[in-house]
């Protein structure tokens, strides 16, 4: 079955990988950037070349209207929604609690909570039964961290990932009478570039040898784990906390 899937962050790193993987199977994707119009461009053609149908649409999750806006383009231009990936998010600059200011602070949760929820509240809209979806699923993008806490790192960071992994069970038990299956995936040390805006462009390499697997992850293989949890194949699972972190 063909499906539309919209990606938020899907310009780069996990949010790319997950939008040609999508496209190999065919899928039409929605692809939300925030800046990079070059990377989003870069990930369009990747989708066309991968056998899909792409739309880049520029906003800010932390937006009502961008969200909004994102989803009635990806309406507009591929009809019924089947999958939504809340993968939109950022991380800042290693630091202690003790020394970060409120705007960090602000800037961390309206991007990772209230993005993620005014994405979440717009897929629930869209996609439920009794509100005229065809139902589906959402896959919110959470983090190890939200288990781990991220001492001496960001704290902060690991508690908004850790109201995504709370979000994620409540609006499962929602949805799940509606059609639309919920779950989370928490990837772990991924080599992506989301480390380097946060000031460790190695840390994924530096700390994934200590890993059970003894390496860090790709996003290729993060997207496989997302991929699976949009897919019919895992038509009875919902309100999962699904770990992709080489056992971290």
């Amino acid at each position: 079955m063909s499906k539309t899937i919209v990606i938020t962050g899907g310009s780069r790193g996990i949010g790319r990988a997950t939008a040609v993987l999508c496209a190999q199977r065919g899928w039409s994707v929605a692809l939300q950037y925030r800046g990079n119009r070059q990377a989003a461009e870069e990930t369009v053609g990747l989708i066309e070349q991968a056998g899909g149908h792409a739309l880049a649409v520029q906003g800010d999750v932390s937006s009502d209207e961008d969200v909004i806006a994102l989803f009635e383009a990806a309406a507009g231009r591929f009809g019924a929604l089947h999958g939504v990936v809340n993968n939109a998010g950022i991380v800042a600059e290693a630091q202690d609690v003790a020394d970060m200011t409120t705007h960090r602070l602000r800037t961390m949760f309206e991007t990772n909570v209230l993005g993620a929820f005014l994405v979440a509240r717009e897929a629930a809209r869209r996609l439920s039964t009794s509100r005229g979806g065809v139902g589906g699923s959402v896959v919110n993008v959470s983090s190890a961290a939200s288990r781990l806490g991220s001492p001496h790192e960001y704290v902060d960071y690991a508690a908004s990932k850790g109201a995504v992994d709370t979000m994620t069970l409540g609006l499962a038990r929602e949805l799940g009478r509606d059609g639309v299956r919920v779950n989370a995936v928490r990837p772990g040390l991924i080599e992506t570039d989301i480390h380097a805006s946060g000031g460790q462009p190695d840390r994924a390499q530096r700390l994934g040898s200590a890993t059970p697997i003894g390496r860090p992850g790709t996003p290729q293989e993060v997207a496989e784990t997302i991929v699976w949890l949009l897919s019919d194949a895992a038509s009875y699972v919902t309100g999962a906390l699904l770990d992709c972190a080489g056992g971290r």
